[in-house]
């Protein structure tokens, strides 16, 4: 049997973005695991969310657009006595964002740092049966700075080990959500880097921003990256609207990205581009030639590109149609 399915864990937020008259915000659905999952579904790539929500207003929009969508929720948790996150997104003239906070929580925590592993094993069946269908499990690195949330991830790698799941990290720093973790807010910088590292030796792919290459590996070479790492994972590095840097299948080299539209709001986008990678490795299989890669890398860019034209990420997440007709008319 062909393994087509991919299990997104992690984090999904409301993301309440400045609007563009620096007066008031917009909230919108988001949380990088969380878009993963959405922007495959729109790409006709079976996926599944594992999470924890607040059972608030916010949660239930979550499962709406969920359920829209047809992300399956068999491993959704939510949580009475904790609130789905709201982080404050700011944005600078160019539309890039930076995370300036978190919205006020009613409780001591928010949902996504109480994924429970114990709720997860009472579904250990379930769970076996939706892993030999997986070919990838995607996660981020935020979860790490709880310590309840990480052993689920710890816990559901070791689960995904035993059925040749391939697992795909985006590193994905976010300062502050260690900052304010409920948790760890209190360890060093160092010792966050060496928990994140740590967690990396777990990834067959690696997915980075260029400034995240300088700052975890002192090094902007997906190859030399890759060899730090115990598992010699794919390394792809990208950099905006910048040339993406890959080492996949034993093979290096650049890929220019498309950049030819008015960029309103960039979150979403890596999110957009991975799921766009790993939907490509899905449909075509694991490239083998450096045309094949060109073409995986192509593909991902206009993802990322098109999730940038409006606010919001998966809302502006393009069908596969629409990537394939933007693709189109870049030859045409």
């Amino acid at each position: 049997m062909k393994k087509k399915k991919v299990i997104c864990i992690g984090e999904a937020v409301i993301d309440r973005i400045r609007n563009k008259s620096n007066h008031g915000f917009t909230d919108f659905l988001g949380g990088a695991p969380a878009n993963v999952a959405c922007a495959l579904r729109k790409l006709k790539i079976d996926s599944t969310f594992i999470g924890s929500l607040g059972s608030d207003d916010y949660g239930k929009k979550f499962i709406k657009q969920f359920n829209e969508l047809d992300v399956n929720l068999d491993f959704l948790q939510l949580k009475d006595d904790s609130s789905t996150r709201v982080v404050n997104v700011d944005r600078d003239q160019f539309g890039d964002r930076f995370f300036s906070g978190f919205g006020e929580s009613s409780h001591s925590c928010f949902a996504d740092e109480v994924l429970s592993k114990k709720l997860i094993e009472k579904e250990i069946l379930s769970l076996e049966k939706s892993f030999l269908e997986t070919k990838y499990l995607v996660t981020g690195t935020i979860l790490l700075s709880s310590p309840i949330s990480a052993e689920t991830i710890y816990f559901l790698f070791e689960q995904s080990k035993k059925f040749e799941v391939k697992i795909v990290i985006d590193l994905n720093w976010r300062e502050v959500f260690w900052d304010h973790s409920s948790f760890l807010s209190e360890i060093s910088k160092a010792e966050r880097f060496n928990l994140i590292k740590k967690f990396l030796n777990h990834a067959n792919v690696l997915k980075l921003a260029k400034e995240e290459a300088t700052l975890f590996f002192e090094d902007e070479n997906p190859l030399l990256i890759s060899q730090q790492l115990s598992k010699r994972p794919d390394v792809i590095i990208t950099d905006g609207k910048n040339p993406v840097a890959w080492y996949i299948n034993g093979l290096h080299g650049i890929t220019a990205t498309p950049n030819a539209q008015k960029i309103v709001d960039t979150t979403g986008a890596g999110d957009a581009f991975l799921a766009g990678l790993i939907s490509k490795f899905i449909s075509i299989g694991y490239p083998s030639n450096d045309q094949d890669i060109e073409d995986c890398i192509k593909f991902s860019g206009v993802c990322g590109l098109l999730t940038c034209l409006g606010e919001g990420a998966i809302a502006q997440q393009p069908s596969y149609e629409k990537v394939n007709k933007f693709l189109g008319s870049l030859i045409s």
